[in-house]
């Protein structure tokens, strides 16, 4: 089971439609269910698809370095993808990552799936949550 929020899912949903009819591919970061500040009704230590980060980010770094710095740290085990002429399941051309989302059009709640990175369905559970506030020190 793979949690995500209903803020995510819908900014990710939107995104994947804009796009189309490219494909979409982003990398996706959790927050743990205890720093929500609210009982989600399930273990503090649950991750929770919170954040994506942008395909391009650090990608220069990363070209000429071989660093990943678009990643935050310990986030990225997740990714978002769209096949807009696919079908709502992983295919051998995909990014993989621990747990994929992937949506078809019409890009709604009824055409987005999860699975692990062998191809299996894995539940989503979307919640309404938001995560707690984060901030750059100065």
């Amino acid at each position: 089971m793979i949690h995500v929020t209903r803020d995510l899912l819908t900014v990710l949903l939107d995104h994947a439609a804009e796009r189309d009819p490219a494909a979409v591919s982003l990398q996706l970061s959790a927050t743990r269910a205890g720093e929500f500040g609210v009982d989600l009704g399930f273990d503090p230590q649950t991750p929770v698809l919170t954040h994506f980060t942008l395909a391009d980010v650090g990608g220069s770094v990363n070209a000429v370095f071989g660093v990943d710095l678009g990643t935050p740290a310990g986030r990225g085990r997740a990714r978002f993808l769209s096949h807009p002429t696919g079908r709502l399941e992983l295919s051998k051309t995909d990014d993989l990552a621990a747990v994929v989302i992937v949506t078809v059009p019409p890009y709604d709640d009824d055409s987005v799936a999860a699975f692990d990175r062998a191809g299996d369905g894995i539940e989503l559970v979307v919640i309404d949550a938001v995560p707690p506030e984060e901030s750059v020190p100065e």
